[in-house]
């Protein structure tokens, strides 16, 4: 159902639960990503997967969808002959398909909007290097058009996610701007900074005293950093915390496989409500059976779990 409440009113009410990652569900489900638009690939070729993917988040409890629009972008769509106009609507498909599926559950079901960093559109990894050569003005021209597109569909939040520095965060916060959707800030980060080597705590003080910025965390990174970030987040800006980091694997590019064990735990859910999170999830390689088990950590953590009521 669509929610009664915004998600800042129910983030002041206890925890919700956000979802894990959309890539590995729809991989799960025997779709081929190997392509540069990813999952947004799907949008036109197979939005059914994607409802379903979505909807498989719904039951193991999710109750805030993060779309499928991280790499979907007007450039990217443009590289493979789809015009501005069937684009837009493309981006419109991704908040519709997570509304569809939560469309049966008898629990509020927050969306969220995914704009992923400008490195997202290049395919190359640089969203894990940030620091592109362009201006703060350059970047807010590239993401306007897109959350413009995004707003329109009127998702309940937009995810500014897998931020990996300050200029890219002070440029979608300008880009935000006028929209009439309420945002969330999410950095991806690496040894207690950003991805750019920038301090923490300076990156999150861009988000301080903004009233359209609803929560400020971390995403995309190591589970060992998700706690130290969120107790740093609320520190600096006095919002509620979003985290949700990958399992704890690595990426090899050049082997083109993941390395290394899982470290998502997610009995650590309870730290981190405790120290002020209040969107709790997953990203790459977390999926449904361990989002399942963040409801009970979350709320012996830091109040309500799963419907956050």
């Amino acid at each position: 159902m669509k929610p009664v409440r915004t998600l800042a009113e129910a983030l002041g009410t206890g925890v919700l639960v956000l979802d894990g990652g959309l890539s590995n569900q729809l991989e799960a489900q025997g779709c081929d990503l190997s392509d540069a638009l990813w999952s947004a690939r799907l949008l036109a070729d197979g939005p059914e997967q994607i409802e379903a993917a979505h909807a498989a988040y719904v039951r193991a409890g999710a109750r805030v969808l993060i779309t499928s629009s991280y790499q979907a972008t007007f450039e990217g769509f443009a590289r493979r002959g789809v015009d501005r106009d069937a684009a837009a609507r493309l981006l419109a498909r991704s908040v519709e398909l997570a509304r569809a599926a939560a469309a049966g559950v008898g629990e509020e079901v927050w969306v969220a909007g995914s704009v992923g960093p400008y490195g997202a559109m290049l395919a190359d990894g640089s969203e894990y290097r940030g620091r592109y050569g362009l201006s703060v003005r350059e970047l807010e021209a590239f993401h306007r058009p897109r959350i413009e597109a995004l707003a329109a569909a009127e998702p309940d939040v937009l995810a500014l996610e897998t931020v990996p520095d300050v200029t890219e965060a002070e440029a979608l916060l300008r880009a935000v701007e006028g929209c009439g959707v309420p945002v969330w800030l999410s950095y991806t980060v690496e040894g207690g900074r950003t991805r750019a080597g920038q301090d923490l705590a300076e990156a999150f003080a861009v988000a301080a005293g903004n009233d359209r910025v609803v929560a400020v965390g971390v995403n995309c990174c190591d589970p060992e950093e998700a706690g130290p970030a969120v107790e740093l987040a609320v520190a600096v800006t006095g919002k509620p915390a979003v985290v949700y980091p990958n399992s704890g694997e690595r990426w090899d590019a050049g082997a083109r496989g993941w390395r290394g064990g899982v470290a998502f735990d997610p009995a650590r859910a309870a730290d981190w409500a405790a120290a002020g999170a209040r969107l709790i999830g997953g990203c790459c390689r977390v999926g449904p059976a361990t989002i399942s088990a963040l409801g009970p950590s979350t709320a012996a953590g830091g109040g309500a779990g799963g419907d956050g009521g």
